[in-house]
């Protein structure tokens, strides 16, 4: 579904893919996220689509970037980090 640039859709309209997922709140764990994957926002306090519980942040990165597949493989072996979902923005 994603090109080598991590985009998707038509020619004439391709975008990137948002994903969302949970960390536990705490500064030290949002610097090891945007380490890993610069394109992270982090918004504690945030439930997001995913349901961040109490005690977590939200955060929501995108597939345009270099070596975006290693960055998501690398995301999912974190092991606070229980599942990543496409991030739907609503308009």
């Amino acid at each position: 579904m994603l090109d080598d640039s991590g985009l998707y859709g038509p020619p004439d309209g391709l975008r990137a893919l948002s994903y969302e997922f949970c960390i536990p709140a705490g500064e030290s764990y949002a610097a090891l996220v945007r380490s890993v994957d610069p394109t992270v926002q982090v918004s504690p306090g945030s439930r997001g689509r995913i349901g961040c519980r109490n005690g977590q942040q939200l955060c929501i990165g995108h597939t345009h970037q270099q070596k975006f597949r290693d960055v998501l493989r690398r995301l999912a072996e974190l092991e606070y980090v229980e599942r990543i979902e496409q991030s739907w923005f609503e308009g």
